[in-house]
């Protein structure tokens, strides 16, 4: 999935998923080391149902147990040597006495505990002693009153679905929509319980066949904290055993972004066309039909869908016939899936068959799409399995697009180009495109087992699109990009607040945090590490191996890792597991550092943790395909060359340091051209991290901006101009007048020269010239700058002319700062709501906005979380964009008072973690260097 589109530069320079951005290189960078069966799944032998809740010290005791034939003696020793952490030998007759004795004493206690008033054995299997409360009860109470018989957010795997047969018949006039729902299902384990997913759904009736027998009405149970049903029997189920539940049920469209809901548009002839959708990612497939909604649980669906006469229907697959109903409904059917899918990629439109206003916007997309089609197929030696793929623009659309197997839905600004598109724009719609098909191999064909590694899906898709962009369509200089998000992801890799590209995800909002720059940008940015570090087509051959052998079915990070370790291409074959695991199991990445002494030079690594106070564990360790040059050949592929640092210390043949940089500056103020931009572009990333983590003054950074007046490239100017707007808010915010006076002088004065050669009117020649005047006149312009200002002003002025939202928005930011536009985002009249992210990182960036912005948050909390889930891409920018600015003590008690006042509602998001540590951050920051900017500029 795409979580947010762009179609302009100033998109792109959003936190992290506000587009599907990246970019490609061929070869990592010089400076910047640490960027760069059957059908169903295995299952456990032991059935959860009966274990989820067993006393943890039974389960101890128990493990020690009955592994191995011996005699009694032997055996008693051996379970309490377990216990103890020793191990056992032939007891002599005192050795066994003490064990017997051991034993009882263990017992003893343990009956004694259990006894006890007050001692209490929970869910979590833990005994604890409460005189004065009344205990937790090991099931909670479902929504009759009856005890709810599983606690657990993941499913019980006693029971597999098979198929799915589905019939939904949507009112759109009453927002309205009833279903059936026939799940097919294989006992895999004997149980009596059957527990799957159903939110915010009326259930009316529900029948249950075994095997061949007659269909019987059953009870289902409702816990809607985790949003499960259950039902109970009292005969079990045995293992092998075929049989089907079937619900009928009824619903409102949902009227957020999730699940099945409502969307509609304005026609040119100012009709309102009213039509249904679907975004079942992560978490929604349940609040469209009851399911077993985990990527795990994959299976087969028909899915019929009824409409009137004058609306049509997509799914997945092809329509296979059509019924005229005798209400005067029609019912289309279509085929059933010839694949097994997780429920999260199952789609379904109902919308107005008319000729859309916009279907000559679609021409750009639909001819990108087949040539990135039959790239994929080819590079990945797998065709596209499905018999059609349809490519839908929605109007009201939270992420930036959905690949739905078959029926990829978008955002409009991210599929439709007009016909006065900039190259940019273009450049964004084949990104998406790129992304959404490359999801059609990785995540439909072969999905991950659980949301722990969702990088598996969005890593390898991000990587992809960059990938297959640079070789299709080289023209759109996707390079710059993938370069650029890649820093971005670095700078939120360095909080303490990161987390693992793989880690452990509990709760709802956890899966939903996990739609961020770590499983997006960081793991195309491994992948890219990666390949460029395999010999030969070690990578390509690898990556084939394991969409061949997993085809169909869940994996996890060490499928991967094993697949591509397996493929043997050439003598100097990699072992990739060994290589990769360290930066998929531990947050954050290395710092490299070089020294030089006489001829030998040194390199050592450390965590590159910007939080100073949140020690790192001394065990942090990568292994690191070190890329390096030598001046003798320093700019052309070939002249890189590799070797792996595994440990704390090893060798290198480049200087860094305060000689380093010194003698990097010197070179550049040379010769610009002694690096390539990609490097040059690092350097001035590197320096910017070096100095917010304290390693070098601010003063150096200034030394190697020196050299900006020499350069003419895109990347390099780009990552400079936003490295400095950053800290020129920063000083805005505080209201340091003097310094930012002087701070805005300084850029006008490295960068004039390149903003005075800048057009206003003709397109440019490359998309990377644009990047760069984009950039440029941003910035020019930011800085009130006057000429900038008047020719933007001049440009608004006659587009607000013939647009009225233009119009209202010019009119509104005038005479409210931001407070009404912000208000209109919220309800989605004049401004769609799926654009309020957007809305609230531009009104942060005017003087005093930020603080409109933060009393909005306070104030619409909840109306926020009525909109987007809890934890979502859209809360995290939010609470990012209106956080990131903040540099005071003041501010910072603020922001933890109020966030730790939400509870359940909140407090816990590692977004907010994010935000208390930037604030930290920018006051450290500030403390150590506003001194010497006031002297240096």
């Amino acid at each position: 999935m795409d979580p947010f589109d762009s179609n302009n530069s100033e998109r792109a320079n959003l936190p992290r998923n506000m587009i599907e951005n990246s970019m490609f290189e061929e070869e990592p960078d010089v400076v910047d080391l640490a960027k760069e069966s059957a059908a169903f799944p295995t299952f456990p032998a032991l059935d959860p149902d009966e274990v989820a809740f067993e006393p943890r010290s039974s389960r101890l005791l128990v493990r020690g147990l009955g592994e191995n034939d011996m005699d009694d003696d032997e055996e008693d020793c051996e379970s309490s040597a377990r216990l103890l952490g020793m191990s056992c030998s032939r007891p002599s007759t005192r050795t066994s006495v003490v064990c017997v004795l051991f034993l009882l004493i263990v017992a003893a206690m343990t009956m004694v505990m259990y006894f006890l008033p007050g001692c209490i054995f929970t869910k979590t299997g833990c005994p604890r002693t409460n005189k004065t409360a009344p205990s937790e009860p090991v099931y909670p109470a479902s929504t009759s009153g009856e005890p709810f018989p599983w606690t657990q957010l993941r499913l019980p795997r006693s029971i597999h679905p098979l198929s799915y047969d589905l019939t939904l018949d949507p009112d759109l006039d009453n927002m309205t929509f009833s279903g059936r729902a026939v799940i097919s299902m294989s006992v895999l384990h004997a149980t009596k319980l059957l527990v799957l997913h159903a939110a915010q759904l009326n259930i009316s009736r529900a029948t249950f066949k075994r095997g061949d027998g007659e269909a019987g009405a059953v009870t289902v149970l409702e816990y809607k904290p985790t949003q499960q049903i259950s039902v109970k029997f009292s005969e079990e189920l045995k293992a092998g055993q075929h049989c089907v539940l079937t619900l009928d049920y009824s619903a409102n469209l949902s009227h957020t972004y999730d699940g099945f809901y409502n969307s509609s548009y304005t026609d040119s002839g100012g009709v309102k066309r009213v039509l249904a959708a679907t975004q079942f990612e992560p978490l929604a497939a349940r609040k469209a039909f009851p399911c077993f909604d985990e990527p795990s649980f994959k299976a087969t669906f028909l899915i019929r869908i009824s409409r009137k006469p004058s609306y049509l229907t997509l799914s997945n697959m092809p329509r296979a016939k059509s019924t005229q109903l005798p209400n005067g409904l029609v019912q289309d059917e279509f085929e059933k899936t010839i694949v097994n899918m997780s429920t999260y990629l199952v789609a379904f439109i109902v919308s107005v068959y008319s000729v859309p206003d916009k279907k000559n916007q679609t021409d750009y997309a639909l001819d990108t799409a087949c040539k990135l089609l039959e790239f994929y197929n080819d590079f990945f030696e797998i065709s596209y399995p499905l018999k059609k793929l349809d490519l839908v623009a929605i109007p009201d659309f939270l992420a930036g697009a959905m690949e739905n197997w078959g029926l990829i839905t978008f955002r409009e600004t991210s599929l439709l180009v007009g016909k006065h598109s900039s190259s940019l724009e273009k450049q964004v719609v084949a990104s998406v495109v790129a992304h959404e098909l490359a999801h059609q191999w990785f995540g439909n064909l072969v999905t991950m087992r659980w949301w722990n590694d969702l990088w598996l899906n969005e890593g390898f898709a991000t990587y992809m699109q960059y990938m297959s962009l640079h070789e299709v369509f080289p023209q759109l200089d996707i390079g710059n990009l993938f370069l650029a998000v890649r820093f971005r992801a670095l700078d939120n890799d360095a909080l303490n607040s990161s987390h693992a590209v793989s880690m452990d995800v509990n709760k709802p909002e956890q899966v939903e945090e996990m739609f961020d720059s770590v499983s997006y940008e960081k793991g195309a940015s491994i992948l890219l590490m990666l390949h460029a570090s395999l010999p030969g087509e070690q990578f390509r051959k690898g990556i084939i191996q394991y969409l061949k052998q997993f085809s169909g079915l869940n994996t996890d990070t060490n499928d991967l890792w094993n697949s591509l370790t397996q493929v043997e291409v050439s003598p100097q074959h990699q072992n990739v597991s060994e290589m990769m695991r360290s930066w998929t199991s531990q947050k954050g990445f290395p710092l490299v550092t070089v020294s030089r002494e006489g001829g030998q030079v040194t390199l050592t690594q450390e965590h590159f943790l910007l939080t100073s106070d949140s020690a790192s564990p001394a065990s942090s360790l990568w292994n690191i395909p070190v890329m390096y040059v030598t001046d003798n050949c320093s700019v052309a592929p070939e002249c890189t060359q590799v070797f792996n640092l595994k440990s704390k210390s090893g060798f290198y043949v480049v200087h860094y340091g305060d000689e380093g940089w010194a003698a990097l500056t010197a070179a550049l103020l040379g010769d610009v051209s002694v690096l390539t931009p990609e490097d040059r572009a690092s350097l001035v990333h590197d320096v910017f991290a070096l100095s917010r983590l304290g390693r070098v003054s601010f003063s150096q950074v200034l030394n190697l901006l020196s050299y900006m007046s020499n350069e003419t490239e895109t990347a390099p100017v780009v990552e400079a101009l936003l490295q400095l707007d950053v800290l020129y808010h920063l000083l805005d915010q505080r209201q340091e007048h003097s310094v930012v006076a002087r701070m805005k002088s300084y850029i006008l004065h490295q960068f004039g020269s390149l903003m005075d050669r800048q057009t206003w009117g003709e397109e440019e020649e490359s998309v990377s010239k644009q990047e760069l005047r984009s950039a440029l006149l941003a910035a020019a312009c930011g800085l009130n700058e006057e000429r900038c200002v008047q020719r933007a002003r001049a440009q608004f002025s006659r587009y607000a002319q013939s647009n009225g939202t233009a119009r209202y928005v010019l009119h509104a930011y005038a005479q409210s700062l931001g407070e009404v536009i912000l208000k209109a985002g919220l309800r989605g009249d004049l401004i769609q709501t799926q654009e309020l992210p957007l809305v609230v990182y531009t009104v942060c960036r005017g003087f005093a906005g930020y603080l409109f912005v933060w009393d909005f948050i306070q104030e619409n909390w909840d109306r926020l979380l009525e909109k987007f889930p809890l934890g979502s891409f859209a809360i995290q920018s939010i609470v990012k964009s209106a956080t990131s600015q903040f540099s005071t003590q003041a501010h910072l008690n603020q922001v933890e008072g109020f966030f730790s006042s939400l509870k359940e509602r909140g407090s816990q998001m590692r977004s907010v973690q994010e935000a208390v540590e930037t604030i930290r951050l920018n006051q450290r920051w500030m403390d150590r260097n506003l001194p010497a900017l006031r002297e240096r500029l």
